[in-house]
């Protein structure tokens, strides 16, 4: 297999499987409320649902609300070619960018929903961006806090490097790797509002903080919205399991057999990760937004412990 053909993978694998992992998960939730849940395959669904409805915006959105959902729906994307989805050594793209370019990238499709959600008009959307924007005030600084913790163990922002590194004996078991994973799982938890943060499957509009972003959309404008957001969710994850915790299962040559079992094997850790997070929402409420500021606090300072631990060489 050509490196070129594996990068091509990569994506294919993080488009076609984020809507299943969203199915799974959500039929793990429904399962621990004691519900039967609907299928795995419901996410698929919604999604050719989507795409054969209408678009409806009213006369007064601009260019901004038709060109958005593309942006937020190729953030994902791009920053799938930038880290180790199924390979443990760098693909022909990998270069482009380190974590805080992706994060940049995400960012900004993060940045081209909420103008939409403005250029709406709809006071629901308005409300989402203005809570967002508070849990962003305390995000932003954790995510570079990480990536800074990162750069200061393993001397790089690049991926492949980070994960590499700490996966070495000197750092596989100690305070600066298990605060950095603990960090990104929490920051995992606000940037996709999941629970305590938000509450994924609310329908209330005046609790909604990161679904009222999309609460105008329709027809293909929301088919691209929520799988950008599942994506978004998998490229996280990915980035928990594949660089901040262990390489484990990565395929480590370009054979077709290496990577069809890196396919399995990332997949299985996607899912555990995923089922994880389910089964502690499960025992959670979900917090008063004014709360949140609580729970992102705990989230900057664990960054700050693993930056000073790994500063110091512990």
């Amino acid at each position: 297999m050509s490196p070129y053909a594996a990068q091509a993978l990569q994506v294919l694998f993080v488009l076609a499987f984020s809507p299943l992992y969203r199915g799974v998960m959500e039929r793990w939730r429904a399962r621990l409320a004691g519900r039967h849940g609907p299928p795995v395959w419901q996410p698929y669904r919604d999604l050719r649902k989507w795409w054969h409805k209408e678009t409806v915006r009213t006369t007064e959105t601009t260019f901004v609300s038709a060109w958005a959902p593309v942006a937020y729906f190729v953030a994902p994307v791009l920053v799938t070619l930038l880290i180790p989805v199924l390979t443990a050594f760098p693909l022909p793209f990998a270069w482009m960018g380190d974590m805080l370019g992706g994060g940049m990238i995400l960012s900004a499709g993060g940045l081209a929903l909420l103008f939409a959600a403005l250029d709406s008009g709809s006071v629901y959307p308005a409300l989402g961006v203005s809570r967002i924007r508070l849990i962003g005030t305390f995000t932003e600084p954790l995510a570079l806090a990480l990536v800074f913790t990162a750069a200061t163990v393993a001397g790089a922002t690049i991926p492949f490097v980070v994960n590499a590194t700490l996966a070495g004996p000197r750092w596989l078991v100690t305070p600066a790797h298990v605060l950095l994973a603990a960090g990104w799982f929490l920051l995992l938890i606000a940037e996709t509002g999941r629970i305590p943060v938000d509450n994924p499957s609310s329908t209330q509009e005046l609790s909604l903080i990161d679904p009222a972003r999309t609460f105008e959309a329709s027809g293909p404008d929301l088919a691209l919205y929520e799988w950008g957001g599942w994506m978004k969710f998998t490229v996280l994850a990915t980035v928990l399991v594949n660089v901040l915790l262990t390489p484990w299962g990565l395929a480590s040559s370009l054979e077709a057999v290496a990577v069809a079992r890196a396919i399995l094997l990332v997949a299985a850790k996607l899912l555990a990760l995923g089922l994880f997070l389910v089964t502690l929402e499960a025992g959670f409420a979900k917090l008063r937004l004014i709360r949140n500021v609580d729970f992102l606090a705990a989230a900057i300072a664990l960054a700050s412990l693993g930056a000073l631990a790994a500063g110091l060489g512990v």
